[in-house]
């Protein structure tokens, strides 16, 4: 299906309020409040679209447009929806805090790995990186949803509601940056350790010897290593085993705040920090969250809305900094070799759990896809790029069709589940299970097709896109608890696992932000092609000949003749035609071509007179 962001966005508008606005007021639902993530998912499905789209603004109620507001009519009219969100959000903000400190509890998202096993309530509390992620975007939506609509409305209570989500907002907004900063971590190792060993085959692809590898290694990764020595935060034994050029590392986002990891200094009221539990090794899921948040720190809109005071400035400086350097680090992991990208070869396989997923194939790709958009892809990359996304999502069965035991649709129903380590566990041992492979992929694809100025490429992607939209859009629920929600993965592998078609806000949110990308791609000026641009050029060379010769050989017409009124329309489309010679050339190609051919009806009219036809 063709995406349609602004009809798939309404869509989904109307269902999230259906769902949680069942009476005319908001319901968490039977899990609400158990999991930070889920509950700042639900939000961001609605505050993400009314931020980042301009056409579905909230915060402005004269300038709500009619079809929004009529998607969220079981919400209120145009006046009342900013105000019940803003008391949604003070809500939000007080489930999910203990005294003066933002909790940032995983929930009933985290899982015990053991079948029999039973969580306990303080392993449920435990902070996740998803948390920490999720929230810098939703309080960034929430300051700048506030800023607006502190002008548009003239209630003294609202107003003071506002003052004081504010105040909490930005407190969980510095707590959240202090627990990523707190979440990074660098694991260095031995090249004869089983993880050195795991990485050199990745690496080497079975076709290089170790020592070349490591003597590739410490080439390609030498200035990065001395910039993450000196400018980020370690432990001493990490630093001093960093500063060995035989040792490999890694570095990204554990799954939650690292053990031991040093308190970061603020002037802020985030109230006590956290103790840390995660073991120091990086995961790829949860850095690529990480990243998809931190960014949202330096966006345009943060920058023009100053939504950052000087100390959470401060601490997105230093978040910055570690989102380049494991930007880097990946993307330089993932090309390592030139002739063939250890990212080709698919599935990934990852050194510190030891597992192998086409998952974590699309997680590095959604890294490299970070690092092309930062650094201006050249082609070849983005070539490679596109060829490595369609072939995931033909594994993936995002495109193709399943076969009868088909392994690959454990990557959907139930997921992947990711085993969780910790040093000093509270209970049994945990996982996260990630069921998003297809929403991923989605949003990835359409990431490239904004980079891509290649028309070949380009075009690719967004058959991709849509491929994998219909792939979607058919898994959203169609009877029972969330109609129009995410996710009825039965509609598409319907011998996969039992499982209830409970909303999964999950997927719901990151389709979301896939539709709102959609929207800023469609945003952007056409692709401008040579081809179409040199034949503008001599359509309205012509064009602009032909125009000047009929104006030569035949007397002035009256102004207000059909001639006149002819003449003036053709002059007008040839203005058009060349201002939009440079931005869409294909268009302006249609407008010269119009032109030729109506000044040829006129030159053969003026013939067909002077024979006394």
């Amino acid at each position: 299906m063709q995406i349609q962001p602004r009809q798939n966005l309404l869509s989904i508008w109307q269902a999230v309020a259906r769902h949680c606005f069942p009476g005319g007021a908001w319901e968490w639902g039977e899990g609400g409040g158990q999991s930070s993530v889920a509950d700042a998912e639900r939000l961001l499905c609605l505050l993400y679209p009314a931020t980042e789209a301009p056409a579905f603004r909230l915060d402005a109620p004269d300038t709500t447009q009619p079809d929004v507001e009529k998607s969220l009519r079981s919400v209120g009219d145009a006046t009342e929806i900013p105000e019940t969100l803003v008391r949604v959000l003070t809500e939000f903000m007080e489930r999910h805090r203990a005294g003066d400190t933002p909790t940032f509890s995983g929930g009933n998202y985290f899982s015990a790995l053991g079948e029999e096993d039973e969580l306990s309530k303080e392993q449920r509390a435990l902070g996740v990186v998803d948390a920490y992620s999720l929230s810098v975007t939703l309080c960034l939506a929430t300051l700048g949803f506030l800023k607006v609509y502190q002008t548009k409305t003239e209630r003294p209570g609202t107003l003071q509601l506002i003052e004081s989500l504010r105040e909490a907002t930005n407190d969980r907004l510095t707590a959240a940056m202090v627990n990523l900063l707190r979440a990074f971590t660098v694991d260095v190792y031995t090249v004869d350790s089983p993880q050195g060993q795991a990485l050199c085959r990745l690496l080497g692809q079975g076709r290089t010897p170790d020592r070349m590898v490591l003597q590739q290694f410490q080439e390609r990764f030498r200035a990065l290593r001395a910039v993450i020595r000196e400018s980020v935060v370690l432990g001493v034994d990490v630093e001093e085993q960093l500063g060995n050029e035989n040792r490999l590392f890694e570095c990204g986002w554990a799954w939650s705040v690292v053990r031991g990891a040093p308190l970061v200094e603020t002037s802020e009221s985030i109230g006590e920090q956290p103790t840390g539990i995660a073991r120091a090794v990086p995961y790829l899921y949860f850095t690529v969250v990480a990243l998809d948040g931190i960014q949202d720190l330096f966006s345009d809109r943060t920058l023009v809305l100053g939504l950052l005071n000087q100390e959470q400035q401060k601490l997105a400086e230093a978040l910055r900094l570690r989102w380049t350097i494991t930007q880097q680090y990946w993307s330089g992991i993932a090309r390592f070799d030139d002739d063939r990208w250890p990212l080709e070869d698919i599935p990934w396989r990852t050194t510190g759990q030891r597992m192998e997923s086409e998952y974590f194939s699309l997680c590095v790709a959604s890294i490299l896809v970070h690092d092309l958009v930062r650094r201006r892809a050249t082609e070849d990359d983005l070539n490679r790029t596109v060829g490595i996304m369609e072939r995931l999502a033909e594994r993936g069965r995002v495109t193709a069709s399943i076969t009868r035991k088909d392994s690959a649709v454990l990557l959907h129903n139930p997921g992947l589940a990711l085993p969780l380590a910790s040093d000093h566990p509270l209970g049994p041992p945990m996982r996260w299970t990630m069921t998003d492979f297809s929403a991923q992929l989605l949003k990835r694809t359409i990431q490239l097709c904004a980079l891509s100025r290649n028309v070949a490429a380009h075009t690719r992607l967004l058959q991709l896109a849509e491929r994998t939209m219909d792939h979607l859009w058919t898994r959203r629920i169609t009877d029972g608890d969330g109609v129009g929600l995410w996710d009825n993965v039965h509609a598409i592998f319907p011998d996969s696992a039992d499982r209830q078609n409970q909303p999964s806000w999950t997927i719901t949110e990151r389709v979301t932000e896939c539709m709102v990308a959609a929207q800023q791609l469609y945003n952007q000026s056409p692709i401008r092609s040579a081809e179409p641009t040199a034949l503008a050029h001599a359509l309205l060379s012509e064009a602009t000949h032909l125009l000047g010769t009929e104006q030569l050989e035949q007397p002035a017409p009256i102004a207000k003749s059909q001639e006149g009124a002819e003449l003036k329309g053709i002059e007008a489309d040839l203005r058009r035609a060349r201002s939009l010679l440079d931005t869409q050339p294909g268009t302006s190609c249609a407008l010269a071509l119009n032109v030729l051919s109506r000044l040829d009806d006129l030159a053969r009219a003026r013939a067909a007179g002077s024979q006394g036809v």
